[in-house]
């Protein structure tokens, strides 16, 4: 075989970087979910074995269940606590204790799909500017309707970002439970804004790092995630929240909605709903 010339093995070794992602997942009473999470993300770095460097950060957030016990089983993930529960909160303690140049924001109730860490990792390395980068959710649990809506809700959204990017400069679309930032931009804006309960956590931190660099939105980075909030709230109701808090955010610097709903399942046989 040919032997590359030297300027040419360095162009290579030039236009690809190395550099550590942190997977960090926040998780409240998990147990049923987080395993599988954890699964698929092992599965994709044993995929991706000459990769980057990676580590698996689960963050306890105040759990009653056994989901510290199932995350502390697998080997290689460290648990952290966060007794101040709260999402924003689970997602900094897990930010804070994290060692990546990358940081990934994975919710516990997802299932990786093949190729999304390459995907992540060709987009990082093909372009310097980029800040933060994200894709939707794939409810696999949904019926195939909520499925098609929850979509139309996306592509809905996605018009109003770009809209927003053109004449206002402010695009800043998210998906919280599959966004991943670099390290420096988290840095520059002052980190997590933990006065936000649950709506908006996601828009809220694109806004902010639009405004010192490059945000994107693609729909190859999908995830697989549960739908049972809109088995809870109902497809229209719950992208109607969503819509409006990404607005709110987006134009006012503030989410509308400052509660949410907690829609785990309930520790007992009947396996009711949380209101």
């Amino acid at each position: 075989m040919q032997r590359l010339h030297n300027d040419e093995m360095c162009q290579i070794h030039k236009s690809y970087i190395y550099m550590k992602i942190s997977f960090v997942i926040p998780a409240y009473n998990e147990e049923e979910c987080l395993p599988v999470c954890l699964s698929a993300i092992e599965q994709e770095i044993i995929r991706n074995k000459d990769g980057w460097e990676t580590e698996i950060i689960v963050v306890n957030n105040a759990s009653t269940d056994t989901t510290k016990e199932r995350a502390s089983s697998f080997a290689g993930v460290r648990v952290v606590d966060e007794e101040r529960k709260g999402l924003v909160w689970a997602r900094r303690a897990g930010y804070l204790v994290s060692s990546g140049d990358i940081i990934a924001n994975i919710d516990a109730d997802t299932k990786m799909q093949e190729g999304w860490l390459k995907k992540v990792i060709d987009e990082f390395n093909s372009d310097p500017k980029l800040l933060a980068l994200s894709g939707p959710h794939i409810f696999y649990d949904a019926p195939r309707f909520t499925r098609c809506i929850s979509r139309l809700f996306y592509i809905i959204g996605y018009i109003f970002d770009r809209a927003s990017e053109l004449f206002f400069h402010n695009g800043s679309m998210l998906q919280g439970g599959n966004f991943v930032l670099r390290r420096e931009a988290i840095e520059q804006i002052g980190g997590f804004d933990t006065s936000i309960e649950f709506y908006g956590e996601d828009i809220n931190i694109g806004r902010r790092i639009r405004k010192i660099g490059k945000v994107k939105w693609t729909f190859s980075l999908p995830i697989y995630a549960s739908g049972r909030r809109f088995e809870k709230e109902g497809i229209v109701m719950t992208g109607a929240l969503y819509l409006l808090n990404y607005l709110w955010e987006t134009f006012f610097k503030k989410p509308l909605s400052t509660t949410y709903k907690d829609i785990r399942l309930k520790r007992k046989q009947s396996k009711d709903y949380e209101g």
